[in-house]
């Protein structure tokens, strides 16, 4: 079954029958693992958040110092996490390591945040903003209509999800093609800035460090416009399972990719303001599309009707990234009963989580009639500092637990206390500049705790209800032909190629 490597085995019992074992199957390589998190990554941010970095900062020399800081940080909180992965090899992320360290109810809370609200509104937050872009050529002089957005923005969730459904190698392969497409656009935006370096335009570069604003507080807010465009550094350590040799791609993606990612991101701030000067930024205001359009449409008049494709491009890869990330993390707490058992399933020829996906896919979907989707996603960044401070703090309890344990990857200890002072100083900030958000956050996590006892913690449920749940669950197994990840068990000695049971025995033998 499947086409990467052990993907099934076929194990003999005592009574002569054998269990066909199911895993999700290693596929991913480094160049597959780079392009997954650079297309996580490199999505509407930098096409949005240099505004705010130069707002905050107020000079150039400063706003291009506040794109280096988000990159090292992200850069160190991804290895510290690769030494989460590696020494815990799950499928989950934060949730995986937190429940290996605390137990149940602080994992499942963890998995609440990063599915439900994070997962969900990135996703209808990037939907939205992919249609907006590709509808820009159509609408150029005038607003766009709101269903149009919210239909083209529908139909991009749905083409993303059915090519997570069908394959990995097919969302992989997306991940590799727009992340070359993002790059040609940065780059084409990175070439005519060094050319209007080159014909002499420096006068941005001039005393830059002039108004510089080192206020604490300000620093703080430049430091989240930057971080924002960073977000999905954690990406990859929820493919962990489908990682070949995780101990030693994992760091290796995680310097390349963020490396690449933080030279681009300079390197784009540096054309920007090569052909705009800091007033000329700060005038387009902080619209999805502004700086980019601006900027188009100074070097060359007609690449603005193609800027706008390409930054729907970028944010496409992105959208595919989340996918493949927030999918595995649904399955990943199905397998520790801490969601439904369907979610834990995954479809018996394409060895892919159909169920996880399409519960993303209704939460993005649901997310996208919000009112006001991006307070949602500003409260979505405290949930993201609290559960990375959980995650670094469960490595500290776990190296406390097993001194003597060695892992193929390992940093020096400092790392991560440096990582984990560093997010809860942000963290700090965080709730000094926003203290009515930051308490929305925390009753958000509070409500996962009576969500936690009625599908968790109460054992004794009622009969008729755990039969309604057993009869839905092979229900929807019949529909998506999905069987449980980790094995099923077959009569007979032959062994099963990929596909070479048909869905009519499978859906057969799921319910006898």
């Amino acid at each position: 079954m499947g086409g990467g490597s052990n993907a099934s085995e076929v194990q003999s019992s005592a009574n002569g029958d054998e269990k066909v074992v199911v895993r999700m199957s290693k596929e991913i390589g480094v160049l597959q693992a780079v392009s997954i998190v650079f297309g996580v990554i490199v999505g509407s941010g930098i096409f949005v958040s240099p505004v705010g970095v130069l707002r905050y900062s107020n000079s150039v020399g400063l706003s291009l110092i506040m794109w280096i800081v988000p990159g090292l940080f992200s850069m160190l909180g991804a290895l510290v996490y690769a030494e989460l992965g590696v020494r815990i090899p799950k499928s989950g992320g934060e949730y995986a390591y937190i429940l290996e360290a605390f137990g149940g109810l602080p994992a499942f809370i963890v998995m609440w945040i990063t599915f439900v609200v994070i997962g969900g509104v990135s996703c209808a937050a990037n939907s939205i903003v992919f249609a907006e872009y590709m509808l820009q050529p159509v609408y150029p002089d005038c607003a766009i209509p709101g269903p149009v957005v919210s239909m083209i923005a529908l139909c991009g969730l749905m083409l993303i999800c059915a090519v997570n459904c069908y394959k990995v190698k097919w969302a992989t392969r997306v991940a590799v093609i727009f992340s070359f497409g993002k790059i040609v656009a940065l780059l084409l935006i990175i070439g005519f800035g060094l050319y209007y370096l080159a014909t002499g335009h420096v006068e941005s570069f001039h005393d830059a460090f002039e108004g510089s604003n080192v206020s604490p507080g300000y620093l703080a807010l430049a430091f989240y416009q930057g971080f924002w465009a960073f977000g999905g550094w954690n990406s990859l350590n929820f493919l962990v399972e489908e990682m070949k040799n995780p101990g030693r791609n994992l760091p290796l993606t995680i310097g390349i990719s963020l490396s690449l990612v933080t030279g681009l991101y300079v390197l784009t701030n540096i054309a920007y303001l090569a052909v705009l000067n800091p007033y000329e930024m700060l005038a387009t205001g902080s619209g999805s599309s502004a700086i980019a359009v601006v900027f188009a449409k100074r070097v060359m008049p007609w690449i603005s009707m193609l800027m706008p494709v390409f930054v729907g491009a970028s944010v496409f890869g992105s959208i595919n990234g989340q996918a493949m990330s927030m999918s595995r993390l649904t399955y990943t707490g199905a397998r520790e009963g801490h969601m439904p058992s369907i979610l834990a399933m995954i479809h018996h020829c394409n060895l892919t989580p159909i169920p996880a996906i399409l519960i993303l896919l209704v939460l993005a979907v649901g997310y996208q009639f919000y009112s006001d989707l991006f307070a949602l996603i500003g409260l979505a960044g405290f949930a993201f500092s609290s559960i990375a401070a959980l995650a670094v703090t469960a490595l500290l309890y776990l190296r406390y637990k097993e001194p003597t344990l060695k892992t193929s990857f390992q940093l020096p200890i400092f790392f991560p206390i440096l990582f984990l002072a560093s997010d809860l100083f942000i963290l700090a900030l965080t709730i000094y500049q926003q203290p009515r958000e930051s308490l929305s956050n925390v009753i958000l996590m509070l409500a996962a705790v009576p969500i936690y006892w009625l599908g968790v913690s109460w054992k004794n449920k009622p009969k008729s209800f755990q039969n309604f749940i057993y009869k839905g669950t092979i229900f929807l197994q019949k529909v998506f032909a999905c069987v449980p990840l980790l094995q099923l068990t077959r009569r007979g000695k032959s062994t099963p190629s990929r596909c070479s049971t048909s869905i009519y025995k499978l859906r057969k033998h799921l319910i006898s």
